[in-house]
């Protein structure tokens, strides 16, 4: 396999994510779990995977671990397909926060999470996919973005 160059992104707390990417280096490295994939689009089965990835250590805080992105429904923060995001375990999101959810314990989705009267929308970040309205029981937040990982060749 090549050698292939990774570009790491730290999250900047209090930006809009889509300007909210700081590049930082990789002088000290953690291994950290990569779990399996997540979808930016249309939900998919929670299947997780075993595996590890190296990343700086200031990017790792206590429940720290990594999904790999499949879709594009995020492009508009900045987070594509292919790309390896970094997420800490968290139960709770505030509006507007980018969630992984886990819909009826079943499927996993990568989405802008806002609380409506009516129950929850998950907003893509992307005008051309529609939001997904569901009732607040049907689903869970397993964590949030913190930090991505892409290939130096895919960074525009």
């Amino acid at each position: 396999m090549p050698n292939v160059t990774l570009q790491y992104l730290e999250r900047r707390l209090n930006q809009p994510l889509a300007q909210a990417w700081q590049p930082i280096t990789a002088d000290d490295l953690t291994e950290i779990p990569l779990l399996g994939r997540v979808s930016a689009g249309m939900p998919i089965e929670a299947c997780p995977e075993v595996g590890s990835i190296q990343v700086p250590t200031r990017m790792v805080r206590r429940n720290t671990y990594a999904l790999r992105v499949c879709g594009d429904s995020m492009v508009d923060c900045n987070i594509f397909d292919g790309d390896v995001i970094i997420i800490e375990r968290r139960e709770s999101a505030e509006n507007g926060e980018t969630a992984v959810v886990m819909i009826n314990d079943q499927e996993v989705t990568l989405k802008k999470l806002y609380i409506e009267k009516s129950g929850v929308r998950l907003q893509p970040a992307n005008e051309r996919m529609a939001p997904i309205y569901l009732r607040n029981d049907d689903i869970q937040v397993i964590g949030l973005v913190m930090g991505v990982v892409r290939q130096a060749e895919l960074a525009a």
